[in-house]
């Protein structure tokens, strides 16, 4: 896959010289990175190659994380060489905090590529952002904007307020709340309905909707929630969306540890420069996003986007092969003490363990190969993880585990249950996140997930023994499907490898596990 303009040997050695020239400068005392600050950047890293001033906003973003920053915006900043109307207004549903540290960056920040030969690089595609909760009108103006023909959004699966059936959940306080006050939305999905609304009511064509959350299907559910919402309503309004509008379903993916101290350091030296908010990822980054006939398509292929009409295929091997190994390293790599996904691939019998799950247990409920043989994903993905450089920490990605579960494991095992394959290696992060959540509730740590009420009254309320614990986590609303619950084998090798690693230990278990299943 194309990946910009790398130059990666000639700004590694530029790097390098720059900070072994500024290793003695207190990096606090650096000028802020803005517009007017950005020709001082020392040699050889990389900005952006069209002039600012001249693009106009054609894209708005919902949810500018760190993903979206190394991620969609990347390619936008790409794209913005070739056409001038697509830069961004990343809208912020709730918080100030990536506001205050961009505004006075005139939106400017940078991208650190972590590789043997690293990069850093400046992304201007950033032009304004707003905190919907502070200034509903601003948002409302540029959603109902004439130039506004692509609305993205990664809001993790959590911002999508669905039940566990997948659909809207019209008792979700937000969705409550927009459907009494429509022109002042608090959820996403608020949000896009009013956007929606104001276009239908101007007679301006509808903007295109791409979720880039890790979701199965992800431009059908959010057309399902948008669609739900639209009826209460309305049905013209509905009626008008499910006609015009278009929710290509997509698939992303690269790897972004969060943004520490250490990254903020290296980011000074190499740009010369104070940036308030860097950010880092792996080299590999892919964006698969579904044809559809909607006008005012953006020159995707020109910069390294894939456009396919079998996204699911891309979808479900991503979600089950990377995002599903990923869970079972956080919860197990966090039980054994460890901190990243890197030192985790460093213990053999994790990485084992791992290959093994992928190889024999994830990859048969995988129907449909997409682009290469999975085989050669898979071995992508291991090689991936191992990379010393990408320091992403395991409890980032143990974050929101009873939104994500459902979705990287779950249904892998009720694929195998269907099938009649074994589940013993599938019950071990299961359990792992069982165990990671006993862990927080009995130490007072915050369990960072919607139901991390819930969760910590479950927690605290285990003693370690699957034939008391196992109902209390099963129990719980929206994560384990009443198929599962109520299968007597998987309930029973659940409990297995809970006991096993309560007795155990994580480590332990891994190499036990591995042991009975490798006879």
């Amino acid at each position: 896959m194309r990946r910009g303009r790398t130059a990666a040997p000639r700004a590694v050695a530029a790097a390098d010289t720059a900070t072994s020239a500024t290793t003695s400068i207190d990096t606090g005392e650096l000028p802020r990175l803005c517009d007017r600050t950005l020709p001082q950047a020392l040699p050889g890293v990389l900005r952006p190659d069209y002039a600012r001033t001249s693009t106009r906003i054609g894209t708005m973003h919902f949810g500018p994380g760190a993903f979206h920053r190394t991620h969609q915006a990347f390619y936008f900043d790409r794209l913005l060489k070739r056409d001038t109307t697509r830069a961004i207004c990343a809208v912020s549903l709730k918080t100030l905090s990536l506001r205050d540290a961009l505004a006075p960056q005139d939106g400017l920040y940078t991208l650190s590529e972590l590789d043997v030969a690293p990069s850093v690089r400046v992304i201007g595609a950033i032009r304004e952002v707003l905190v919907a909760s502070e200034d509903a009108t601003a948002v409302s103006r540029r959603l109902a904007a004439a130039d506004t023909s692509i609305v993205t959004i990664t809001v993790t699966e959590k911002g999508y307020c669905l039940d566990g059936a997948g659909n809207l959940d019209f008792a979700h306080p937000d969705i409550v709340h927009d459907l009494r006050n429509p022109q002042a939305p608090r959820s996403l999905i608020g949000w896009l309905a009013h956007g929606l609304q104001l276009r239908h009511e101007r007679a301006l064509a509808p903007f295109q909707v791409l979720s880039c959350d890790n979701l199965a299907d992800n431009g059908l559910l959010l057309q399902r929630a948008v669609l739900a919402f639209a009826r209460r309503r309305g049905r013209i309004l509905a009626d008008w969306i499910e006609a015009r509008t278009r929710f290509p379903r997509t698939m992303v993916d690269s790897i972004t540890p969060a943004t520490d101290a250490p990254l903020r350091r290296r980011v000074a030296q190499a740009l010369g420069l104070q940036d308030a908010w860097p950010v880092q990822r792996e080299p590999f980054v892919q964006w698969v996003v579904e044809e559809t006939d909607a006008p005012r398509q953006p020159d995707w292929k020109a910069v390294g986007v894939t456009m396919s009409r079998d996204i699911p295929a891309y979808g479900q091997a991503k979600l089950r092969l990377l995002n599903g190994a990923h869970s079972t390293l956080a919860y197990l790599g966090l039980l054994a003490g460890l901190e990243t996904v890197a030192q985790a691939m460093a213990e053999p019998a994790l990485a084992t363990f791992l290959q093994c799950l992928m190889l024999e247990d994830i990859q048969p409920t995988l129907t449909a190969q997409a682009g290469e043989p999975l085989t050669n994903y898979m071995q992508s993905i291991l090689k991936r993880f191992k990379n010393p450089l990408v320091q992403h920490r395991l409890a980032q990605i143990a974050w929101d585990g009873s939104q994500k579960l459902p979705i990287r494991v779950l249904g892998t095992v009720a694929d195998a249950i269907r099938a009649g394959r074994p589940l013993t290696r599938l019950a071990l992060p299961i359990a792992a996140w069982m165990h990671f959540i006993r862990a927080r509730a009995g130490s007072a740590e915050a369990i960072v997930d919607p139901l991390h009420e819930l969760l910590g009254a479950c927690g605290r309320g285990t003693c370690g023994e699957a034939k008391h614990d196992l109902r209390l986590f099963l129990e719980l609303p929206g994560v384990f499907p009443a198929s599962l619950r109520h299968d007597a084998e998987f309930v029973r090798v659940l409990g297995a490898a809970y006991d096993l690693i309560a007795g155990r230990g994580a480590l332990a278990a891994v190499a036990q596990t591995l042991a009975r299943t490798q006879q």
